[in-house]
């Protein structure tokens, strides 16, 4: 079971992605690969295969598993449940750390981001891990496994907590971008203050379609309400555009500002080297070098780094690649029965005309006046 310190609770994180490996096949045909159980035990069930992206579960107590992807066939794939992540058998294989960079390489002046918010991400591997019975939630019925995430209210949850991540990542981007058009000289320029308008407007609309979301949501179960599905998943449609063209922007109009920086905060305490960088980092509208400098590695490590490079392909793919995102919305449409609904809608206006002309009594034939319609 899942518990945590006297007065703490456990850090949880989830892994719900196959592999990207044999994409060929389906999820129940790469044996070798794919999570599955091997074994079936009085204890629990012994589990072989891997997960991805487990995002910070080097740093967690324990991690959720389930399926999101193509629908599952057979019952050995067919599992949902919790895993200690100090259990036999698990490994755990993770990209560089960027606060390991940081930190090596740098200081939290240089990367205040990179330095104290990478979670990391990892292949998660099972190498025959036992997992008890009390931490299975569903195990053998590949219907429900499958349905798990669309039917669980996952989807509202995910993309709800979703949009406000991203509308609060935006108002923080767009706060270092206006700090640094003013650094550097170029907030009053027409072009720049269109494109800073841009940045807040998309700020705004993802704040506005989390507020819908909890304002006018979906009926859950036993009384409750969960976030609106649909506004969720045209959030994660817009991100995709979205928070590409706010980089953009960045790069567009702070440009060189973003690497016209020395390499460390050392650099300032060094005696022979501080009068320069005082003379020739300086910003404009009075920002001193140090002002400077903190704003645009701040910026730069929001968007540009191996830390901001990483969010931004996140954004872009989560929890789906691009054309997955907007077919899930297509999908979504056609289960809640609104494609049936729009198609019929632009029946109401198709029925009533034909080729004698309208056929509903509150409009009227031009037969008086019409010289085709009249020969």
């Amino acid at each position: 079971m899942v518990s945590g310190e006297p007065g703490k609770g456990p850090l949880l994180n989830h892994a719900i992605v196959n592999p990207p490996v044999d994409r060929n096949l389906p999820p129940d045909e790469a044996g070798d690969v794919f999570m599955r159980v091997e074994k079936e035990t009085d204890a629990g069930v012994i589990v072989s295969g891997a997960k991805v992206v487990a995002t910070g579960s080097a740093i967690t107590n324990y991690n959720f598993i389930a399926h999101y992807g193509l629908p599952i066939k057979k019952k050995e794939y067919a599992l949902i449940c919790t895993v200690p992540m100090d259990s036999p058998g698990i490994k755990l294989f993770c990209r560089p750390s960027y606060t390991m960079q940081a930190d090596t390489m740098g200081s939290p002046f240089d990367y205040p981001l990179s330095s104290r918010m990478d979670e990391n991400d990892t292949v998660f591997v099972f190498d025959k891990v036992l997992v008890p019975w009390e931490n299975v939630f569903l195990y053998g019925d590949p219907e429900r496994v499958s349905n798990f995430v669309p039917q669980s209210g996952f989807i509202q949850r995910f993309t709800f907590q979703g949009c406000i991540r991203l509308s609060v990542k935006l108002e923080f981007i767009a706060g270092l971008l206006l700090k640094a058009l003013e650094i550097t000289g170029s907030k009053d320029f027409r072009g720049v203050q269109t494109r800073a308008g841009e940045v807040i407007g998309w700020r705004n609309l993802f704040r506005a379609v989390a507020d819908a979301m909890a304002r006018n949501p979906d009926p859950g179960p036993h009384g409750t309400v969960l976030p609106k599905m649909d506004y969720g998943l045209v959030y994660r449609q817009f991100m995709i555009q979205g928070y590409p063209r706010v980089k953009e922007i960045i790069e567009q109009d702070v440009a060189s500002g973003l690497i016209y920086l020395n390499s460390h905060a050392v650099d300032f305490k060094t005696p022979e080297v501080r009068p320069y960088l005082d003379k020739y980092m300086r910003g404009s509208n009075g920002y001193d070098a140090v002002d400077r400098v903190k704003l645009m590695k701040a910026l730069w490590d929001s968007i540009g780094t191996e830390f901001g490079g990483r969010h931004e392909l996140y954004e872009r793919n989560y929890a789906g690649n691009h054309e997955n995102v907007k077919a899930e919305v297509l999908f979504a449409a056609e289960a809640q029965g609104q494609v049936d609904a729009m198609k019929g809608f632009a029946d109401t206006m198709l029925d009533e005309y034909d080729l004698d002309g309208w056929t509903v009594p509150d409009l009227i034939n031009p037969t008086d006046i019409n010289l085709i319609m009249n020969r």
